[in-house]
């Protein structure tokens, strides 16, 4: 069997899904994450809210060099294969009118897709129709917290067609089933079991996207516990489906 993750950043499928990706992977499944944000920023000048985040970061411009880095070997952690795209992240996009920073601040990053940037969603799903194998099964992020680059990639996903799961966001959503929407709800889960193995083995790929640890968590150990808090209740991941 053929899996394809889409992951909105570089870090996504690892923090929401890593146990699972390693289990499917040890079973003999075929497992390759696409990371859609993994442009690199526009020419000129960065906000000063992009910069904040590579100061805290500790990147500086090289930002997505690094992460791209993180990826790899997140990846080769995992056993997984990669793709990545060219959109940039959200943080680093502008309006084409003007060429002022599109998101500039928390609450604009957790919002609705500016209209500007429709046409994202039909670029995105173009290259998807184009880039995926006739059978797959395709993940897709639920887009639980709202960040606008998880927003776009579902939008572009559902615009396939196709019959895809979801996973939760985690860590925006550490109780998902509480946080899906209205609509979503009407959706069933899978538990895929993860065993302590592949508990570790997500802890261990989610350490190697380290410029963001911080983003979450005051160090590592801290992250370590709140996934396994998260893995403990039902020692596995769940992924959703519409009936």
């Amino acid at each position: 069997m053929e899996w394809i993750y889409l992951s909105p950043h570089f870090d996504d499928v690892a923090f929401s899904c890593g146990g699972l990706v390693w289990e499917q992977v040890e079973s003999g499944d075929k497992v390759s994450i696409w990371t859609i944000c993994a442009g690199e920023p526009p020419p000129g000048p960065i906000s000063l809210y992009a910069q904040s985040l590579h100061k805290r970061w500790e990147t500086s411009r090289e930002a997505v060099t690094v992460r791209r880095a993180e990826d790899w070997l997140s990846n080769r952690r995992l056993g997984a294969t990669s793709r990545n795209f060219s959109i940039p992240d959200a943080i680093y996009r502008r309006y084409p009118v003007g060429g002022t920073p599109m998101y500039t601040s928390d609450p604009e990053l957790f919002s609705e897709l500016r209209l500007d940037e429709i046409h994202l969603v039909e670029t995105l799903t173009n290259e998807l129709i184009h880039a995926l194998p006739q059978v797959c099964e395709l993940v897709c992020p639920l887009a639980l917290g709202g960040h606008v680059d998880h927003r776009l990639v579902r939008t572009a996903a559902e615009k396939l067609g196709k019959r895809m799961w979801y996973y939760a966001d985690f860590p925006y959503s550490v109780n998902p089933e509480q946080d899906l929407d209205e609509s979503d709800r009407e959706m069933v889960h899978k538990l895929f079991p993860v065993s302590e193995t592949g508990l570790r083995v997500w802890e261990e790929s989610v350490a190697a996207h380290l410029s963001q640890i911080s983003t979450f968590w005051s160090n590592t150990d801290q992250m370590r516990d709140a996934i396994r808090a998260y893995w403990e209740p039902v020692k596995g991941i769940r992924l959703w489906q519409f009936t």
